[in-house]
C-alpha cells in the first residue's frame, strides 16, 4: 500500500483527478486499519474466530426472518448482497465496507467529523475487475461474484479465501445512489484490506492510503459545502438533513459578523 500525504485541499483535488475510475473510502482517524463493521465487531467482543462462520450466517438469518415486516418489497431479502447492503444501510455490522466513486465524497466523510488526522484509501477497482490472487486465475471478478447464487456461502462465508470484490448489488437503494457507491466484500474477516490484496499481483499498486492533516479540515469543509456534498445531500432522508445542520454550525456569510445574527445562505 502505497502511503501519500497532501498539505492542502488543492493538492487532493489534483491528486484525486489522477486517480480517475478508483473508489474511494474515508476514515475519519488515519490510524484506523480498513476492517469491516463487523471485523471489529467480532473482534472486540467474539474472540474465538473458529464461530464467525455460524454467527455471521445467524445474523443474517435473522434479519431476513424479521425485516419483512419493514419493507414494501421484501423480495430484496432474497439476494444475499442485497440483503448485506440493506442490513449495512440500517446499523448492522455486516462484512461490507462502502466505498464511493467519488473522492469528494469520501474526503467529506473522512473530514466531518474529524479530530486528529484522518485518511483516504483509494483503491484500483478497474485494476480489480481483471486481478486474482496469484494462482488463483479463476478466482477473479467474475468468478467470485457474490450477487451469484451459492458464491457467498461458497467463497466469503468461510473466511479462508484472500480475496476481494467490488461492485453493487442488482438494485441500489437511495443512499448508495446519492453517494455515488460501490461495495468491497472481503473473503476474510480478520485481516484488513491491505493485508489481503497482498495476495494479489502488484499489490503495491492496487491501494493508496492518502493522509489528510486536520490543519486542512476548514478549507476542505467549505469547499465540499460550495459542492453541494453535506450530509443532508448524501442521506437524502430527514435524518440526513437532520445531520446537516453540525455543518451548517460551522458556516458563516457575508454581514453577519458582529451582527449578532447569522441570517440563511
Amino acid at each position: 500500500m502505497e502511503e501519500i500525504t497532501v498539505a492542502t485541499w488543492n493538492e487532493f483535488v489534483a491528486l484525486g483527478a489522477q486517480l480517475d475510475g478508483w473508489a474511494f473510502r474515508g476514515q475519519q482517524d488515519a490510524r484506523w486499519p480498513l476492517l469491516t463493521s463487523l471485523s471489529r465487531y467480532l473482534e472486540a467482543y467474539v474472540p474465538d474466530q473458529s464461530s464467525w462462520r455460524l454467527r455471521e450466517e445467524r445474523a443474517i438469518r435473522i434479519f431476513r426472518r424479521k425485516a419483512h415486516n419493514y419493507l414494501d418489497n421484501p423480495a430484496v431479502l432474497d439476494n444475499t448482497l442485497r440483503c448485506l447492503a440493506l442490513m449495512q444501510h440500517h446499523g448492522a455490522p455486516t462484512r461490507l465496507l462502502d466505498f464511493t466513486k467519488s473522492p469528494f465524497v469520501a474526503a467529506f466523510f473522512a473530514l466531518e467529523r474529524a479530530t486528529s488526522n484522518a485518511a483516504v484509501y483509494a483503491l484500483d477497482t478497474p485494476r480489480l475487475w481483471s486481478a486474482a490472487p496469484r494462482g488463483q486465475p479463476a478466482m477473479d471478478r467474475n468468478g467470485i461474484d457474490p450477487r451469484l447464487s451459492g458464491n457467498f456461502a461458497r467463497l466469503f462465508l468461510p473466511n479462508t479465501n484472500a480475496i476481494i470484490w467490488t461492485g453493487e448489488p442488482t438494485e441500489m437503494d437511495r443512499r448508495l445512489v446519492a453517494q455515488s457507491g460501490t461495495l468491497v466484500v472481503p473473503g476474510m474477516l480478520d485481516k484488513p484490506l491491505d493485508e489481503i490484496l497482498r495476495h494479489y499481483a502488484d499489490s503495491g499498486t492496487l491501494l493508496k492510503k492518502i493522509a489528510l492533516p486536520i490543519g486542512m479540515r476548514e478549507e476542505a469543509m467549505k469547499a465540499l459545502y460550495r459542492m453541494n456534498i453535506t450530509s443532508a445531500t448524501l442521506f437524502p432522508d430527514l435524518d440526513g438533513l437532520a445531520k446537516s445542520i453540525g455543518m451548517e454550525l460551522e458556516m458563516e456569510w457575508p454581514g453577519t459578523k458582529g451582527s449578532g445574527t447569522y441570517g440563511d445562505p
